[in-house]
C-alpha cells in the first residue's frame, strides 16, 4: 500500500459502477472485481471496501450529488467511467504515480509467482495463504488427496487435489514442530517459506479470517 493513500474523488465513479453491479451493494473486500479495481488504482482492496461503505451511506455532499446524477442513469455512469479510464496515464504506475513511493506487497500476492515450473504457472501467494489455513486445520495423516477438505479446497481454487497436497507437504518442511527434512527443495519451497514467515506464527483465528475473505476471490 502506498505511504499515502492515492485516492481521488474521480474514483467514486468507478466504485459506484461496481456497487450498482448486480447483485447491487457493497462487494466482498477480496471479491475478484474489487481486487481488479484495487490493482488498477494501486489502492488496497480494504481501502476501497471502506470507501464503498461511505458511498452507500452518502456521507458527503459530493457523494450525494453523484448519486443524484448517475444512480438512475447507467449509460451516463458508463460514459463517465469510460472517459476517466481514457485519461492519459490512468492506471499506469510509471506515469500516473511518478514520484510516489509504492509498497506493492499486497499487489504481488495476487499475481502469479515467478516459479520456473510448468505445473505452477498460475500459483499466487493467495493460493498459498488459503492452503496454509487448511494446513493448520488438518493433521499430517489427513493431508492426502482423498481427504474431503483437500478435495473441496482444490475445487474452489481450481487446483488438483495432488497440487494442494504438494503445497501442504511443502509447508510441512517449513513447520518447526515437525521433524521433517528442512532441506527439502521444490519450486514451492521459497514461496512457502515466505508465507510461513508471514503467517505461520500469527493467531490462527486471524489467519482463518483472512483466508475466508480471500476465498471470495475464487
Amino acid at each position: 500500500m502506498a505511504n499515502k493513500t492515492l485516492w481521488s474523488d474521480e474514483y467514486w465513479l468507478l466504485l459506484m459502477q461496481l456497487y450498482l453491479k448486480k447483485p447491487m451493494g457493497v462487494k466482498p473486500v477480496y471479491s475478484r472485481e474489487m481486487v481488479a479495481l484495487a490493482l488498477e488504482l494501486h489502492i488496497h482492496p480494504k481501502v476501497l471496501y471502506d470507501k464503498m461503505f461511505q458511498l452507500r451511506r452518502m456521507e458527503l455532499p459530493h457523494i450525494e450529488r453523484l448519486w443524484g446524477k448517475y444512480s438512475k442513469s447507467p449509460r451516463k455512469l458508463a460514459r463517465g467511467v469510460a472517459l476517466l479510464r481514457r485519461m492519459k496515464g490512468f492506471g499506469l504506475a510509471d506515469d500516473f504515480y511518478d514520484g510516489v513511493e509504492l509498497n506493492e506487497s499486497w499487489e504481488r500476492d495476487f499475481k502469479p509467482l515467478p516459479i520456473a515450473s510448468q505445473q505452477w504457472t498460475q500459483i499466487t501467494n493467495i493460493h498459498l495463504i488459503v492452503i496454509l489455513d487448511e494446513y493448520f486445520r488438518l493433521t499430517p495423516v489427513t493431508m492426502t488427496e482423498q481427504t474431503p477438505e483437500v478435495r473441496e479446497l482444490a475445487k474452489l481454487i481450481k487446483f488438483t487435489p495432488r497440487q494442494v497436497v504438494e503445497v501442504l507437504e511443502t509447508f510441512m518442511s517449513c513447520d518447526p514442530y515437525l521433524s521433517r527434512n528442512q532441506d527439502v527443495t521444490s519450486p514451492l519451497t521459497e514461496p512457502c517459506r515466505e508465507i510461513w514467515g508471514r503467517y505461520g506464527d500469527v493467531n490462527p483465528n486471524k489467519l482463518a479470517e483472512l483466508a475466508a475473505q480471500l476465498k471470495e476471490y475464487f
